[in-house]
C-alpha cells in the first residue's frame, strides 16, 4: 500500500486530494496544526459523506516547525509527500506579509529538507499558483511565461517555485510544481470571492442578507474545479521524470460574469445600473439592489487577468477539466442553498 502525506488536507484541496488518493488505495498522514478542533475537519468529513476512514490519520505538525516536519516524515516513510498547506489569500497577505513569507516561503524550505534527509525520499509536489504571474508578460501563460508577482502570497509562493526546482536539480528529489490557476468548490473558503458570491447568493435568495460587496468586478480569472486539479496533482508524481505543468481551463472570465452566473443559478438575474465605484448590481426580481462596489476589496497592486495554457500537461499527463465553469457554478450555489436552507429548517 502507498503512503502520502499531506499538508494542508483541512483545506480545500487538501480534502479533494485525501479524496482521490483514498479511492487509489493509499494510506494517508494529513499534517494539521489544530488537532483538537474537530471544525477543522469538516471539509474532510463532508468529503466522505460524514465521517473520516481509518486509512487517513492524523499528526500535529506546523509548517515552521522543522523537528516536526522531520518527524513526520521520518516515521511515517512515505512514497508522497504533497505540499498544500500555506496562507492562501491574497488579500490577507498585503496585511499580514511577514506571516505570509514564513509560512509559503520558509515553511517549503522545511518540508523539502524533511524529504531530502529521508531514508527514502519520497515524491514531493509544491502547490504553486498562477499569482506568480501577475503582471502578466504573455498571454496565454504557461511553464515558460516569465513571473512577475503583484503580492507578497505571489513573492512567497515564488520562492517556494524556485526552491523545489533547485531541490530537484541540485539533490535529486522527485519534485514537481503545480502552477495552479484558480479553482473553486462548494467547499471553498467563504472568504474567496467565488465563495463569497455564491453563499451570499443563497443567503439573499433565503431573506438572510441584502447585498453582495465586492471589489474589482473586471479583474479576469481562469477557473476550474478542484476535484479536476487535485487529479493533476496525483498524475505529475506518477511520471517517470519530475517537471512543473501549469493547470488551468483555458478559458478566462470576469468576476462580474461569475457574479451573473452565480445570480442566474439562483433563478434570480441581475442588471448592471451605473459605473466605476458606483456601479450595482439589480435584482429586477426581487426589486433590489444585490451587488455594490467596496473599495476596500480592491488590491494595492492588482492583477488584471489570468489564462493559462495546460497543453503540456493535457499532452504528458493526459489531463483535461472535466467540470465547465457553469457546471462549477450551479454546483456551488446548489450546495448553499441547501445550506441556507438546512440552517432555516433546523
Amino acid at each position: 500500500m502507498k503512503k502520502a502525506i499531506i499538508t494542508g488536507i483541512t483545506g480545500q484541496d487538501g480534502a479533494y486530494l485525501a479524496r482521490l488518493l483514498f479511492d487509489q488505495g493509499y494510506e494517508i498522514l494529513g499534517l494539521v496544526r489544530n488537532n483538537a478542533n474537530p471544525g477543522n475537519k469538516n471539509k474532510l468529513k463532508w468529503m466522505f459523506n460524514g465521517y473520516i476512514p481509518e486509512r487517513i490519520k492524523f499528526e500535529y505538525s506546523d509548517m515552521m516547525d522543522a523537528t516536526s516536519m522531520h518527524r513526520a516524515v521520518d516515521n511515517f516513510g512515505p512514497d508522497e509527500v504533497y505540499n498544500l498547506a500555506a496562507q492562501s489569500h491574497v488579500g490577507v497577505s498585503f496585511k499580514s506579509p511577514g506571516s505570509t513569507a514564513h509560512i509559503n516561503a520558509l515553511g517549503v524550505l522545511n518540508i523539502l529538507e524533511a524529504c531530502r534527509n529521508a531514508g527514502k525520499m519520497p515524491k514531493f509536489y509544491q502547490a504553486s499558483t498562477s499569482e506568480m504571474f501577475g503582471k502578466v508578460q504573455e498571454v496565454p501563460q504557461c511553464e515558460s511565461t516569465y513571473f512577475y508577482p503583484r503580492s507578497p502570497y505571489g513573492v512567497a509562493k515564488l520562492f517556494g517555485y524556485w526552491l523545489t526546482v533547485n531541490y530537484r536539480e541540485s539533490y535529486g528529489l522527485f519534485g514537481c510544481n503545480g502552477i495552479l490557476f484558480n479553482h473553486e468548490s462548494p467547499v471553498r473558503g467563504e472568504e474567496f470571492v467565488t465563495r463569497k458570491i455564491t453563499k451570499g447568493v443563497a443567503r439573499i435568495a433565503n431573506g438572510k442578507q441584502d447585498c453582495i460587496e465586492l471589489g474589482n468586478l473586471d479583474a479576469r480569472r481562469d477557473w476550474g474545479h478542484a476535484r479536476d486539479y487535485v487529479e493533476a496533482m496525483y498524475l505529475m508524481l506518477q511520471q517517470p521524470k519530475a517537471k512543473d505543468y501549469v493547470i488551468s481551463s483555458g478559458i478566462q472570465t470576469s468576476v462580474r460574469k461569475f457574479c451573473e452566473m452565480a445570480f442566474e443559478a439562483a433563478d434570480l438575474p441581475i442588471i448592471w445600473r451605473g459605473s466605476g465605484i458606483d456601479e450595482v448590481g439589480y435584482c429586477p426580481r426581487l426589486e433590489e439592489i444585490v451587488v455594490r462596489i467596496n473599495p476596500e476589496y480592491y488590491r494595492p497592486a492588482e492583477v488584471d487577468m489570468l489564462l493559462g495554457d495546460a497543453s503540456a500537461a493535457q499532452v504528458d499527463l493526459d489531463w483535461q477539466p472535466r467540470t465547465t465553469l457553469n457546471q462549477l457554478v450551479e454546483e456551488m450555489v446548489a450546495h448553499d442553498l441547501r445550506q441556507e436552507w438546512d440552517a432555516t429548517t433546523c
